[in-house]
């Protein structure tokens, strides 16, 4: 297999760019057979740590950004107006063939607009969608979808991202034969509002996934599915609730306990969107060297199975 081509803004992220160099050495060093890493970005900031952390030339491409999109920016009007911000070179990479992958922790509205404008979704799919590990008390991981980029759903959306988080966690989180469930708030079928009563049939007569039922609130860090299935609005709820139970445990110096460690951020590195035609890797804005070493592998580990592809070969036997 040719060697691989991964973006990474190396602007993106409050600690930006000495903790994304920090995590490319990481990456580099445990990998004898690493990808080329095409580092973007302001070259005044990120090469002399280049040099101080000796990455080593075969493996970085420094390609000059010398503007950057901040947090609180508009992301449709940055990404016109800043053609030359590392985000936007990013896509433009990606887009055109030279980079099979892009990651950034940077402003995640612009990562989004940038997708969606940038990256094709793939056919038969009307909305991508951002998933979220879950750290189940059992030692499993699990998946949940959508976490926040689609607050309003429609049912046959639902039914898509259950086939995109159970191809994700069947090829990347190595689930064999991952059961689908859906939150909701009873175990019983009829159960929940219009979404979830009208969602329900259509994963039942799913046969490309392993639908098991309602999934309720007291389920979700228990073994009872590997991906759960909800609209944005709920998901993302969720998701800051389960960051809460973090702070919480790190408030009561619970930090070294093993299941609440799995909790942190930089053990998954970023989210990836499913749903679009090429792996765009989406980071904490305080990802540290660890997570940024992370979302590297999660790129390679996507482009290494062909990832994408085999999306698009699922939804055109869906269509």
């Amino acid at each position: 297999m040719p060697r691989m081509n991964i973006a990474i803004d190396m602007m993106g992220g409050d600690f930006a760019p000495l903790e994304v160099v920090k995590g490319i050495q990481r990456y580099i060093s445990r990998n004898e057979d690493a990808a080329v890493l095409f580092c973007i970005g302001d070259e005044e900031a990120i090469k002399p740590l280049i040099a101080e952390y000796n990455l080593p030339a075969a493996h970085i491409r420094i390609i000059h950004a010398p503007e950057v999109i901040g947090y609180h920016e508009p992301p449709t009007r940055a990404l016109k107006e800043k053609k030359h911000s590392s985000i936007s070179i990013g896509f433009h990479l990606l887009a055109s063939g030279k980079a099979d992958a892009f990651i950034s922790a940077g402003n995640t509205g612009a990562m989004l607009v940038g997708t969606m404008y940038s990256i094709k979704t793939i056919e038969g799919i009307s909305r991508p969608t951002i998933a979220t590990i879950i750290p189940k008390l059992n030692g499993k991981t699990g998946l949940l979808l959508d976490v926040g980029l689609n607050a309003d759903c429609k049912p046959e959306q639902l039914n898509q991202f259950a086939l995109l988080g159970s191809l994700y966690a069947r090829h990347i989180l190595n689930i064999e034969d991952p059961r689908v469930g859906l939150l909701n708030v009873g175990e019983e079928e009829g159960k929940g509002n219009i979404l979830a009563q009208t969602t329900y049939p259509l994963l039942k007569e799913n046969s490309s996934i392993n639908f098991t039922g309602n999934v309720e609130g007291r389920d979700f860090l228990q073994d009872k599915a590997d991906v759960i299935v909800c609209d944005g609005f709920t998901g993302n709820i969720i998701l800051k609730m389960a960051e809460s139970i973090y702070d919480i445990a790190i408030a009561r110096n619970l930090e070294n306990d093993e299941y609440f460690h799995r909790f942190h951020y930089e053990n998954y590195g970023g989210t990836p969107v499913l749903g679009v035609s090429k792996p765009v890797i989406i980071g904490h804005g305080i990802s540290n060297d660890k997570a940024f070493m992370n979302m590297i592998l999660v790129a390679e580990k996507m482009i290494a199975t062909d990832f994408c592809e085999t999306l698009k070969q699922a939804f055109h036997s869906e269509n």
